[in-house]
């Protein structure tokens, strides 16, 4: 993430402000504005198939599905930030009458990509992990077929790996299940690095 600002610090009401005004969006913490980076192709028709499939098995069930827009906010730590897809079932609790940040997800999928993936695994996890309404939290590759879903099972969060595109992921939280194959529609990955030649005398 670029700073987008750094002094003064912000808080988190004037950040608000500025960030329903803005053009772009920023993730926000401990004072500073984060401006996020577009996202590729991959990226977006993943997100997409994901959050059309989960709609679709959602609609007679109280459960809402958002893509890339529905602004987080995780009490505990302060950070403001857009998950790719993230679901709330229940009655979903936001921050104030704008309706636009969320404050009981269920569900939280990210969408890896090289500048995101070791703070989508460390730091951001650890974060979301205090929000006591999130029950699973799903990482998904862009660049191969791999989907890591971890489930919140008491204290415990359980990690389930699938990359066999026939599998169906299940997501015990919302009660469905998806299949790999389906969340990388239209999705191509860049062929393999041909085998370094060797010389022969």
């Amino acid at each position: 993430m670029s700073s987008a600002a750094r002094h003064p610090l912000l808080t988190p009401s004037q950040y608000l402000a500025i960030e329903r005004k803005s053009d772009i969006k920023h993730q926000f913490f401990r004072g500073e504005m984060f401006a996020m980076a577009g996202a590729s192709r991959e990226h977006n028709l993943i997100s997409l198939n994901l959050a059309s499939i989960l709609r679709n098995q959602l609609l007679d069930r109280p459960c809402e599905a958002y893509v890339a827009d529905m602004r987080v906010l995780v009490e505990a730590t302060g950070l403001y930030t857009y998950p790719d897809v993230v679901v709330a079932c229940g009655e979903p609790r936001f921050e104030d009458r704008e309706v636009d940040t969320l404050l009981n997800p269920t569900l939280i999928v990210e969408v890896l990509s090289p500048s995101t993936e070791s703070y989508d695994r460390g730091r951001k996890f650890a974060q979301y992990r205090t929000l006591p309404s999130l029950r699973e939290y799903v990482m998904v590759a862009q660049d191969s077929l791999m989907v890591e879903v971890f489930s919140r099972q008491g204290d415990q969060w359980l990690l389930s790996a699938h990359t066999d595109p026939e599998s169906l992921v299940p997501l015990e939280s919302l009660g469905c299940e998806v299949r790999l194959k389906e969340i990388y529609s239209k999705v191509e990955f860049p062929p393999p690095a041909p085998p370094p030649v060797t010389e022969t005398r």
